[in-house]
């Protein structure tokens, strides 16, 4: 498991924007990494929410200096879109569309057809090694210390989602601060239950 520093101007150089980098995302950031190769110089990013898909598409903007990168492509206008993937084809420039919505149904038949030839690349769902790493990255971007076994009780108790994840994180957070607490067990497990609901496995 591992991480990429996106060079975000938005950020001191010193503190790069960073991502993890796991079974649900390594297709999609290797695919990104290569618009020599998408079909028509264009490519569609979809995922599920927080799954840094914005990010991934700024990171390649950053890396590819002839690429446009579209973010909630799919409520831009479609007349607009249409307009900007004919300027990307004359000026050889390739274009990356984000997306919230999978599928994406494109109404305008001329937009539809040529979106229909794109590379479609999606992040899907984290496995537990990624969802460990997602925890730790949350943490630390917090500066939250979570105390020993965090992973082993936290991992196999949350749901399998990036927002869900981040979420969890929070909470852990603002309850170890607001009780003035270290993030321990009792924490974890009321973090839990305040973001999944109630029904949680405990530990004996």
């Amino acid at each position: 498991m591992g991480q990429i520093a996106l060079p975000l101007t938005v950020r001191r150089a010193d503190d790069p924007v960073r991502i993890v980098v796991g079974n649900a995302n390594r297709a999609a950031i290797d695919a990104l990494s290569d618009p020599g190769n998408w079909p028509y110089g264009t490519a569609i990013l979809a995922g599920p929410a927080r799954s840094g898909k914005s990010l991934l598409s700024r990171w390649a903007e950053a890396q590819h200096g002839n690429l446009e990168a579209i973010d909630g492509a799919d409520v831009v206008d479609e007349a607009e879109l249409f307009h900007r993937w004919n300027r990307a084809q004359e000026g050889s420039s390739a274009l990356l569309l984000v997306t919230d919505r999978d599928p994406w149904n494109v109404g305008l038949p001329d937009l539809r057809s040529r979106l229909g030839a794109a590379l479609h690349v999606e992040i899907g769902v984290p496995d537990d090694d990624m969802i460990a790493a997602l925890i730790e990255s949350h943490a630390q971007a917090r500066g939250l210390a979570l105390g020993e076994g965090a992973l082993t009780y936290l991992v196999p108790r949350l749901e399998r989602s990036f927002a869900g994840v981040e979420a969890v994180v929070d909470a852990i957070d603002r309850l170890s601060l607001e009780r003035k607490v270290p993030a321990t067990q009792s924490v974890w497990r009321d973090a839990l239950e305040s973001v999944q609901g109630a029904e949680q496995p405990r530990l004996l």
